[in-house]
């Protein structure tokens, strides 16, 4: 793969800042015993209080424009955030209408959960939401089928690839998480109820920053798409922030480095070749359809 480049205006690399925008919701899906917890809850409420406007800051200052992913019942309890991110040419991706786990959905509760929750950002934001990242869980057969009839073009829900790749039912495009480019595996932490469960201890700043900037080197120099997951209670913190700002720089220090929204990548990948049929996606798809007898 070294020396193809898959990017418009002879750049060597993508990259996608994103923010995903719960406030206490998905902490609440995710550990239900938080429920009534307020001391615990406001390690989450602090994205709203100071990280959102810290992370905003910071991303208007590098001049970058990043994309949210966002639950509409954060958009309409938080309105004024999501006007400010707007306004500054952010762009703002739909969570569904609620933080839920889809795992415990049905399809058609998947399908009401994304619908509500389109029609919500869209009345917030004047206009459709273009991308889709799934708060949790994984989705039924059949959904990406509601993305396409929804007006989504893009998802950021998968991994298991470094580029964007194309789902099969629809041409939707899919660009891919690693869990070694997300703050929370690295920094999520609350004592008691214990969160993450297994208790694992905060990661050293100056480490995860060599980290991140190893995994960019390899990104950079294959010609990726490094897709940054971030959360304001996490990287918005008085130190962590420092440590985000000092990634940018060493991203932006790099010539020919794309850094644009998902949908500007999911616009541009939409002219490049389909998947190859020994591509993860289409062996899926292959199987599913095999044993199933719906939803295709």
């Amino acid at each position: 793969m070294k020396g193809k480049s898959f990017w418009p205006y002879k750049k060597k690399c993508a990259v996608i800042i994103t923010v995903d925008y719960h406030d206490i919701e998905g902490a609440l899906t995710q550990y239900p015993q938080l429920k009534g917890r307020e001391k615990s809850l406001s390690v989450w409420r602090y994205g709203s209080l100071r990280g959102v406007d810290r992370l905003l800051n910071l991303l208007n200052e590098k001049d970058i424009k990043s994309t949210w992913c966002i639950p509409s019942s954060v958009a309409k309890k938080h309105s004024n955030h999501i006007y400010h991110l707007i306004e500054s040419g952010h762009e703002v991706a739909c969570s569904g209408a609620k933080h839920e786990d889809y795992s415990n959905l049905s399809l058609k509760g998947q399908i009401a959960n994304l619908q509500t929750g389109v029609k919500e950002l869209t009345n917030i934001m004047g206009r459709r939401p273009e991308g889709f990242r799934i708060p949790a869980g994984h989705w039924q057969q059949g959904f990406v089928n509601a993305l396409h009839d929804e007006g989504i073009t893009w998802s950021s829900s998968w991994r298991g690839d470094d580029i964007p790749f194309f789902h099969v039912e629809k041409p939707i495009i899919e660009t891919p998480l690693h869990y070694e480019l997300e703050d929370a595996p690295y920094f999520a932490f609350n004592l008691s109820p214990a969160v993450p469960v297994g208790q694992s201890r905060i990661a050293s700043y100056s480490e995860t920053l060599e980290n991140m900037k190893l995994d960019f080197e390899g990104f950079y120099r294959l010609g990726l798409c490094y897709v940054l997951r971030l959360h304001p209670e996490i990287i918005g913190t008085a130190g962590r922030i420092q440590l985000l700002s000092s990634l940018i720089d060493f991203i932006q220090s790099k010539s020919g480095v794309w850094i644009t929204t998902a949908s500007d990548i999911a616009r541009w990948w939409q002219t490049q070749p389909s998947n190859t049929q020994d591509h993860p996606a289409n062996i899926y798809f292959k199987y599913v359809k095999k044993h199933s007898h719906n939803h295709f």
